[in-house]
């Protein structure tokens, strides 16, 4: 649920980018906080834990302009992918707004990126949110390796594997050289912010 300041007039909207470990979630917050660097409002804070990462920084959005007199403000977080640290990603999801799910184009995390959407489902349950009402947008990462040697998965069947029945928007991208990073950035942004408007006076 967004925070609504109204002495500030301020409100404050949470998005996690979730997925499997090594998916490309850092590298998208990373490119972001690079490319926007003006409209950061805080220092980027990195919570490193043995071989995974959670993210987060406040985002002051270029083009949102106001909602109903209200100036918005954007929490970007990531969560460890790591199973283990399965904890960590039920606690960053506490509050969210909204949710990039960033899958792993390579054939060899298939499962994996099956796996985390599930649990993405049970972990928002924990908070009594359904993941078929939240506004989610997918991201399929690493679509450059198609050009390499490693075997990658076609969008049709990520699609149908992870977005057949949710139906929600779909990006290709690139996140290591920012190939789509930004669309999905705004596509979060405009839905989560449709999504929260009633609960705003």
């Amino acid at each position: 649920m967004a925070l609504i300041n109204v002495k500030t007039r301020e409100v404050q909207i949470k998005i996690v980018y979730y997925g499997p470990g090594r998916g490309g979630k850092t590298t998208n917050l990373e490119y972001i906080n690079r490319t926007y660097k003006e409209q950061i409002k805080t220092e980027m804070v990195s919570l490193k834990t043995n071989d995974d990462r959670t993210l987060f920084f406040d985002f002051l959005p270029f083009d949102v302009g106001k909602i109903k007199g209200f100036d918005v403000t954007i929490q970007l977080y990531t969560v460890p992918g790591q199973v283990k640290y399965n904890a960590t990603r039920k606690l960053v999801l506490r509050g969210v707004d909204g949710i990039v799910f960033v899958a792993d184009v390579q054939k060899s995390q298939r499962r994996k990126n099956i796996e985390s959407l599930n649990q993405l489902y049970e972990n928002l349950q924990t908070y009594q949110l359904d993941l078929f009402k939240m506004p989610l947008v997918m991201q399929y990462n690493k679509v450059d390796l198609r050009k390499s040697d490693v075997e990658t998965l076609d969008s049709k069947t990520l699609q149908r594997d992870l977005n057949s029945r949710l139906k929600v928007p779909a990006f290709e991208a690139s996140a290591s050289n920012g190939g789509n990073v930004i669309p999905t950035l705004k596509k979060i942004i405009s839905t989560t912010l449709v999504s929260i408007q009633d609960q705003i006076f």
